[in-house]
């Protein structure tokens, strides 16, 4: 049984997505490996990046600012008396964050030609260590690096959450992105907006010139990694997907996509 739902499957945001970032990565790499020409290769590197805990409030929405000079009235200095007792009982603590990083591995698809290894087009599918906080800043900063480069980049954003890659225009609506870099049009991007309820689409990976470009169906690919791991079974549909919430259309055509499959009952849960 494929996914419920035609697209990108919301339920996969949660504790489910760092499986199915590693199964995404190898659907997608043997797609095209099987479209290359003989002359490329298509090869799974590892890179550890840092996680910060959800307790870290670097990741919280929002943030405390303290500013730099505090002003304050002065007010006549009133006498304090300190009985013994009173000087003798221990303070209670005061409960503070200390931040912490987790190297969680990440996979992404390199496309190098065989006869000099050397890196074409690097396809990196976004998690959420990339999106939120110091990992947003960190991708940010290394993504900027990338685009000096000779190279080809395509990321592909499937989750709802985080930070967006940092662009300058207007955004075109959507729930998922996928951004194309060319090494020889940038600094334009050109970004294929996705809606919840849409296929996700088939996108060009390109290669060196003169060889034209090959094409990568993500919905297919996400469609194969329904059907090696069955994450329909895995999934809980009796609840709403990992936040942010789902736009109010987008949650009722969600709740008839489920109900419809028999994965949930006709009332909405709350």
């Amino acid at each position: 049984m494929p996914s419920p739902l035609p697209g990108m499957d919301p339920y996969l945001e949660g504790e489910m997505w760092q499986e199915f970032h590693a199964t995404l990565a190898n659907a997608i790499r043997a797609q095209i490996l099987a479209a290359l020409p003989p002359h490329y290769t298509a090869l799974l590197a590892k890179r550890y990046v840092l996680d910060y805990s959800p307790a870290d409030p670097r990741k919280q929405k929002d943030r405390v600012v303290y500013p730099d000079v505090h002003v304050a009235k002065i007010q006549e200095a009133v006498p304090v008396y300190v009985t013994a007792a009173r000087a003798a009982r221990p303070m209670a603590p005061a409960p503070m964050i200390s931040p912490y990083a987790e190297a969680i591995p990440h996979l992404r698809i390199e496309i190098r030609d065989v006869a000099e290894r050397r890196l074409v087009t690097l396809i990196e599918i976004l998690s959420p260590a990339k999106k939120v906080g110091q990992g947003a800043d960190d991708y940010d900063r290394r993504r900027r690096g990338l685009l000096k480069r000779d190279l080809h980049l395509l990321e592909i954003d499937l989750l709802r959450g985080g930070r967006r890659i940092t662009l300058w225009g207007e955004w075109p609506p959507g729930t998922y992105y996928v951004y194309l870099s060319r090494a020889e049009d940038r600094p334009v991007t050109d970004v294929w907006p996705i809606g919840l309820c849409e296929p996700l689409p088939v996108v060009p990976v390109p290669l060196l010139e003169p060889d034209p470009d090959v094409t990568l169906d993500l919905q297919a690919a996400v469609n194969a990694c329904f059907d090696l791991v069955h994450y329909e079974r895995l999934l809980d549909y009796s609840t709403s997907p990992t936040p942010p919430d789902l736009a109010s259309e987008d949650a009722a055509w969600v709740d008839a996509r489920l109900a419809a499959a028999g994965l949930r009952s006709s009332t909405p849960p709350e």
